[in-house]
């Protein structure tokens, strides 16, 4: 029985471990990356891609890519405690961190709004209806990495509800909600996440049908067993 009890502690300890390791500890990626860039006055670090890989140790990992105003560049993939991957689950091809002329943006947002109302970018332009759109400058690194022709416009309406909502240090998933993991824009846009996440979902649940249908075996087998020991 000790030995027995040894080993189940021996065994379970060594589960802990690699499942600490899974998670990533408590290393948070993102922090290191808002280091390196201290000194840069405006930027953003777009949640890119995320997954969560594993059945009994479970390892969840982010893929980030910094845009600047004159350029933009991958992280590629990092992992990341699970804590974290939940708190920011809802953010897919989201702004989770960044500056604007030096002031530290506090909540998730579709990337482009960071950019609107600054002259630099762009200008309002009445959309003939009395209210006024934001119009982005065409031909610069920014405008091309923002993609902005596929995106719906944005309405001065609609950006002081963003302004609210980050002084809030609440999300903003846009006008219409079509941003962040849930949003229409990101179905569109980030097809392999979704693609992926459905194959994954798939599989979990042949895993699960299969469990039940061995447990349901097993019941029937011993329930038989019991029933010809009685008719003895």
């Amino acid at each position: 029985m000790n030995f027995i009890s040894k080993n189940t502690t021996v065994s379970f300890l060594i589960i802990c471990l690699f499942a600490l390791q899974g998670c990533g500890g408590d290393e948070i990626p993102l922090k290191d990356i808002e280091k390196s860039l201290g000194n840069v006055p405006t930027y953003s670090v777009v949640l890119a891609d995320m997954k969560e890989e594993g059945n009994f140790i479970k390892e969840y990992s982010h893929k980030y890519r910094i845009i600047q105003p004159d350029m933009a560049w991958d992280k590629g993939w990092f992992t990341v405690p699970e804590n974290f991957y939940r708190a920011n689950e809802n953010f897919l091809g989201m702004a989770i961190a960044g500056k604007n002329n030096g002031d530290v943006i506090k909540a998730a947002a579709p990337l482009l709004y960071q950019y609107v109302g600054n002259p630099q970018y762009g200008q309002w332009r009445s959309d003939g209806r009395g209210g006024e759109l934001w119009a982005f400058s065409r031909g610069t690194p920014l405008f091309n990495e923002l993609d902005i022709d596929v995106h719906l416009p944005v309405s001065k309406k609609h950006y002081r509800q963003y302004k609210d909502s980050l002084s809030k240090k609440m999300p903003f998933y846009g006008a219409k909600n079509q941003y962040g993991t849930k949003g229409t824009f990101t179905q569109k846009t980030k097809p392999n996440f979704f693609e992926r996440k459905m194959a994954q979902q798939k599989v979990q649940k042949a895993s699960f049908s299969q469990k039940v249908s061995s447990r349901v075996g097993r019941s029937k087998t011993s329930f038989r067993g019991r029933s010809g020991s009685s008719g003895k």
